[in-house]
């Protein structure tokens, strides 16, 4: 990270005048193993955080005054803390700082002002949550300026607010979760509804985890996203109707949702018989790791993909052509849609000898059906957000 801090510095002594009195943290992205759209049902995901990161520099002001200044967009913004924090229509990327400084006010926390400089390395639009990263190290380096007290849970809860009540963005905890939590070498099994969580050694062996961007990310996905939560919820009102027990999605089980089926539009079935098996999955999954079984993690991976076409429709077509093309290469045991959908990456279970051949077959193949230059990461679990420099 050194090279980092130095990058940081350089740029906030551009902008500011100087570096001096900083504050450097970083947060990372995050890739979902397995378990998508489960978060918001109060279900189970399998997350790990990733070596790509939001890197911000903070130091206070002796006023009431915010500036921020994102150096990938080279644009700054400023505003007072003497006023209300209000959502900003035009410079929409400075609305996941705003919103944290926000949900810091409405728990009581007192401000003073600051000066912020960030950049990322996480790929815009790839669906590996740099917004929950960005909301994340803000609320991490504001914490260590003010010396709040707030337990990591608590702190993503409060970015979770940010995201859900100031961007307009019905998020689950997940992104934020695992930005805080992740552990080197460990991916994250989340209980979403109480909170409890498990660092699951990933000893993938000669596997590794692929992360291929399809280069897309459709405008569907903030729409569809709180399309996909309304259906959920109805789902739940008539489940709970005949089982009173349900509260979310988590509650119910297959034979729940196929009494309930004529009750249904075929719609509202599907998107619950998602989620239900999904949570499933996870659960298989993380025992399918523990007892070293790789083959039936990458099946319940596949099937996963499948589901999320299928039954969640948040697949899009070059999504399943670089699944399609993955499932074809040798040494490929799985391969899924991760994030919310309609675009972003695929994550690939893959055995560390296939790499090349995954990038040899399905890369020119992608790009002669789509047009677009797809890019591959190969990630190790990494940390979660930390203090580099203070």
């Amino acid at each position: 990270m050194r090279r980092e801090v130095t990058v940081i510095k350089q740029a906030f002594a551009k902008v500011f005048g100087d570096a001096d009195g900083l504050t450097i943290v970083r947060a990372p992205g995050r890739v979902n193993l397995i378990g998508e759209h489960t978060d918001y049902n109060d279900g189970y995901v399998f997350p790990m955080a990733i070596n790509f990161d939001i890197v911000m520099a903070v130091r206070k002001r002796p006023d009431q005054l915010v500036r921020i200044h994102a150096l990938d967009l080279a644009r700054t913004v400023a505003f007072s803390l003497a006023d209300p924090i209000g959502y900003d229509a035009e410079e929409r990327w400075s609305n996941y700082l705003r919103g944290v400084l926000w949900a810091l006010q409405e728990a009581g926390v007192k401000l003073d002002g600051m000066e912020i400089a960030f950049f990322g390395t996480i790929p815009q639009g790839s669906g590996l949550s740099s917004s929950a990263a960005l909301e994340v190290a803000t609320a991490l380096a504001v914490k260590h300026l003010t010396g709040f007290d707030l337990a990591l849970p608590e702190l993503a809860l409060l970015c979770q607010k940010a995201e859900n009540d100031f961007v307009g963005m019905k998020c689950g905890i997940m992104d934020q979760f695992i930005s805080l939590l992740g552990r080197e070498g460990r991916a994250l099994l989340l209980d979403c509804r109480s909170l409890d969580y498990e660092q699951i050694p990933l000893e993938l062996g000669d596997y590794r985890i692929l992360v291929c961007h399809s280069g897309v990310k459709h405008s569907l996905v903030d729409s569809e996203y709180n399309r996909r939560r309304a259906e959920c919820e109805t789902g739940v009102r008539i489940l709970a109707a005949e089982f009173p027990a349900v509260r979310a999605l988590r509650d119910a089980d297959l034979d729940m949702l196929t009494a309930c089926r004529d009750r249904m539009a075929p719609v509202i079935y599907q998107r619950c018989h998602h989620v239900i098996t999904e949570n499933e999955r996870v659960l298989k999954s993380v025992a399918a790791l523990k007892a070293g079984d790789l083959k039936r993690f990458g099946e319940l991976l596949n099937q996963s993909h499948d589901s999320l076409r299928e039954d969640y429709a948040v697949s899009c077509a070059e999504i399943d052509l670089l699944v399609t093309l993955a499932r074809k290469v040798e040494g490929v045991l799985g391969a899924r849609i991760t994030g919310g959908g309609f675009g972003g990456c695929t994550v690939n279970l893959i055995h560390v000898e296939a790499i090349d051949d995954f990038k040899r077959q399905v890369l020119p193949e992608y790009r002669k059906q789509t047009g677009i230059e797809a890019q591959v990461y190969v990630s190790t679990a990494a940390n979660g957000a930390e203090i580099l420099w203070d």
